[in-house]
């Protein structure tokens, strides 16, 4: 056997196997094989998207399941025995697993990063591979644990049989925690961003404690009645009868797994604090949803049963820490265990990216005077100053802005899809409504048809709240469109929401990306591959903050009279600056009553304690309001901001590859099959569908490459296959054969290329008039004489002319 002339494949399966089975590893249980990683990034251009190519790992050893400890990539035996060794560290890395192996059938090249002296690479041979012991007592000496803890940190996951394993970023949150609380760290505080399983991740570490009888009592804290009940009833569903849910302020001690509301165990009177009931040491485990909130607050609520239950292990889950001059939950548990970020998540490809609307309106920019003496429309006169964008909707309703936000909206919609999913943040209930009112006036063909076409959706309406899990469960059509202010912006797990409208001053980082979260999750069976933020109030100015932590794929401002709708190419260099926000915003665990806008000689007022002169807004109808600018960036496959159009990002794209049109022709034809260049450029982010809306929709991929990176004139796929019947390439040939590549020649014309490399051409028509598949091959005298016939075909197809 000559092992040079083996694929890699063949290298895994009769060399690396067989030396992993000698040296004790399971291959069923132990060995997983082509190993997925990441889902690779969804690149976004227009309304198309692609994915780039994941991260996969030839080989992940797992000591046992769920607790990964080494990897291995496997090259042919072309290569040297190290040739894998800087993608395996790659790989490595990204799992944060000790032990990097490469090899090419000959031998291994063993990294052991547990070291910090001497040789870390040695080279092993076939035999030498270590067993799954030797590995885990070198990982468990490096971390010093003794068997308690050993006990601990290997207990098994819970599964359902299925065979779902985590994900890579869940493997090391649950792992990593399970550690360090082996290791007898009391608070600790781990950073998922929104839809990447927290509350997974969550199971999984409170299931190893409670099944270890490390934990045996665990209460599970959270402050949406929604969420507890979601959990309950998904991911928590095999504590089964061991779980209960605290309510009704009654305290039954005989459970295991509680979940609680943390309202329901806590007041403002002494005989509400329910949770004192329990004893200090009742509880051994408290696992605190979304931490970033009340939690955080030094005289908070939940800060009191905290520290009621002082003596259990506590653990924060948060998207967002939350860190300002008086609040920092990194304060009270300490520096995150493990974060898997919002910028992570979208590169790895399990959250959808996102593009930006910017859309600024004419008052908003320049601010607001009333003329002197200026009535509203209820007869109010006007206190005469200038009114600015943080004073609209909150002391100063324009009308007609609200108006023109919900056309814009609309406009969006009618574009696109008008049964995106879409959730409009306004600065307040009273906002909320009246932008209701307005989006049902513009959509009124189809809100006449189903009322809850457009709902207001806050913490007053008992309607609304009713119809939330209907907006979020992604087989309900209705409602469509969600006006909300507050009551959304966590805990509502949209997964088909594609539209994200922000008229509400934000400055909280952390409320930010809470909001930024309600369209992040990714949902395949339903086309959501992406989502689309429209702003109105400058809030994405937000990502020039430092701490913000992933890009919109695509910024759009446009100007007054052009589509709301991003175009598919952008012909004009655009202006990719931000600044920063001046807006001001509350944020509470609930809606509130109280209008932040109620406010008078810099105190706040409940509405009947205002002097009877003064007036809480101003409601003027007569003052128009124009947009002044719309904008969108790009943002391309490495996340970096791509200011140019189209046209000119697949010029530079290409020519980084082939610096001249000659080198880019060699390296087609050279190509047996041009289904993978096109791949590689879709993976790049080059959409030759949105090209060829532009150049033309019968150009050949080929040309349509040629003419906009080196202004060559593009050729009809009809043209070429026109100008290879001039030619005597068919005179080699017998008829039959003739009668079959000029039938090829008319299906390149009608479909292109790629069609025409399948052999599974020769069974639609016209090829079965010519015989059966293998029939019409054996008139080209076998297999590899078709093939070469195909390649010749191409060949005269992409000749140049002189």
């Amino acid at each position: 056997m000559n092992k040079k002339s083996l694929s890699e494949r063949d290298i895994c399966s009769k060399f690396i196997n067989p030396a992993l089975e000698v040296a004790g590893w399971d291959l069923q249980w132990q060995v997983r094989e082509e190993f997925p990683i990441t889902n690779g990034r969804i690149i976004v251009r227009g309304k198309l998207h692609t994915r780039a190519k994941n991260k996969r790992a030839d080989y992940v050893l797992f000591y046992k399941s769920n607790i990964p400890i080494a990897v291995i990539e496997a090259k042919d035996n072309s290569h040297s025995v190290g040739d894998g060794m800087q993608q395996a560290l790659q790989y490595a890395d990204l799992l944060q697993v000790p032990f990097v192996f490469s090899s090419n059938g000959d031998s291994f090249l063993f990294h052991n990063k547990l070291v910090s002296e001497g040789n870390i690479e040695t080279e092993l041979g076939l035999d030498q591979f270590p067993n799954p012991e030797s590995l885990w007592k070198m990982w468990k000496e490096a971390q010093g644990l003794d068997s308690t803890q050993e006990e601990l940190v290997t207990q098994d996951y819970h599964s359902d049989g299925s065979n779902k394993s985590p994900r890579y970023y869940q493997i090391l949150a649950i792992n990593k925690t399970i550690e360090a609380i082996a290791k007898g760290q009391k608070r600790l505080l781990l950073v998922m961003a929104t839809g990447t399983g927290k509350t997974y991740t969550a199971f999984q570490i409170i299931w190893r404690l409670w099944k270890s009888k490390t934990k045996k009592r665990i209460l599970f804290l959270a402050d949406r009645n929604i969420l507890v009940d979601q959990t309950m009833t998904n991911d928590f569903k095999p504590f089964g009868s061991a779980m209960t849910k605290i309510q009704k302020r009654q305290a039954n001690k005989s459970y295991e797994i509680y979940l609680s509301l943390y309202q329901a165990v806590t007041g403002t009177e002494e005989e509400q604090n329910i949770y004192k009931q329990f004893s200090p040491d009742f509880f051994d485990l408290i696992v605190v949803d979304e931490c970033h909130r009340g939690s955080a607050a030094e005289d908070s609520n939940w800060r009191a049963i905290l520290e009621y239950f002082s003596s259990a292990t506590q653990i924060g889950l948060t998207a967002t820490p939350k860190e300002t001059k008086d609040v920092s939950n990194i304060h009270y548990f300490g520096e995150p265990v493990y974060t898997y970020s919002l910028r992570q998540g979208i590169e790895d490809g399990f959250l959808a990216p996102y593009k930006v609307i910017r859309i600024d309106l004419d008052k908003d920019l320049s601010g607001w005077r009333p003329e002197k003496g200026m009535r509203d429309k209820y007869g109010n006169e006007i206190e005469d100053k200038v009114y600015k964008q943080s004073d609209f909707d909150k002391k100063v309703i324009l009308d007609k802005r609200t108006e023109l936000v919900a056309s814009k909206v609309s406009e969006f919609l009618k574009q696109n899809d008008r049964f995106h999913k879409t959730i409009v943040f306004c600065e307040n209930i009273d906002h909320a409504e009246r932008m209701r009112q307005a989006l049902v006036n513009e959509n009124s063909d189809l809100a006449s048809q189903n009322s809850k076409y457009v709902m207001r959706i806050t913490g007053d309406s008992e309607e609304g709240k009713e119809e939330l899990d209907n907006f979020i469960f992604p087989e309900s059509k209705y409602p469509v469109i969600a006006t909300t202010s507050k009551l959304m912006t966590t805990g509502v797990d949209a997964q088909t929401c594609k539209l994200i409208v922000l008229d509400q001053q934000i400055q909280s980082m952390t409320e930010f990306k809470q909001i930024i979260g309600r369209g992040t999750r990714i949902n395949e069976d339903f086309d959501k591959y992406y989502f689309t933020i429209m702003d109105f109030k400058r809030a994405t100015e937000l990502f020039a903050d430092p701490d913000f932590d992933g890009d919109p794929v695509q910024i759009y401002e446009p100007k007054e009279g052009e589509s709301v709708t991003p175009p598919e190419s952008l012909d004009e260099e655009m202006d990719g600056d931000v600044g920063s926000s001046n807006g001001v915003t509350g944020f509470g665990e609930n809606e509130s009553e109280f209008d932040p806008s109620l406010r008078f000689d810099g105190r706040e007022f409940q509405e009947g304690d205002l002097p009877r002169n003064r007036v809480l807004k101003y409601y003027v109808d007569s003052v128009e309001v124009r947009v002044a600018s719309e904008r969108v960036q790009y943002f391309d496959a490495n996340g970096k901001l791509v200011t140019e159009s189209l046209k000119d990002y697949t010029r530079k794209t290409v020519t980084k590859e082939f610096s001249t049109l000659d080198e880019f022709r060699k390296h087609w034809n050279a190509t047996e099959r041009k289904q993978a260049i096109l791949e590689e450029l879709a993976n790049q982010g080059v959409f030759l569908e949105a090209l060829a809306e532009d150049v033309g929709k019968d150009v050949d991929p080929f040309d349509l490459i040629c003419h906009v990176v080196w202004d060559k004139r593009p050729l009809t796929r009809r043209e070429r296959a026109d100008r290879v019947k001039k030619t005597n390439y068919f005179e080699k040939y017998g008829e039959a054969a003739r009668k079959v590549l000029d039938a090829l020649l008319e299906k390149y014309a009608d479909s292109g290329v790629v069609q025409i490399e399948e052999t599974q051409i020769l069974t639609i028509n016209p090829f079965p008039e010519f015989g059966t598949p293998m029939e019409i091959i054996q008139e080209f005298g076998g297999i590899e004489k078709y093939n070469e016939a195909i390649t010749g075909l191409e060949n005269a197809l992409y000749r140049e002319i002189a």
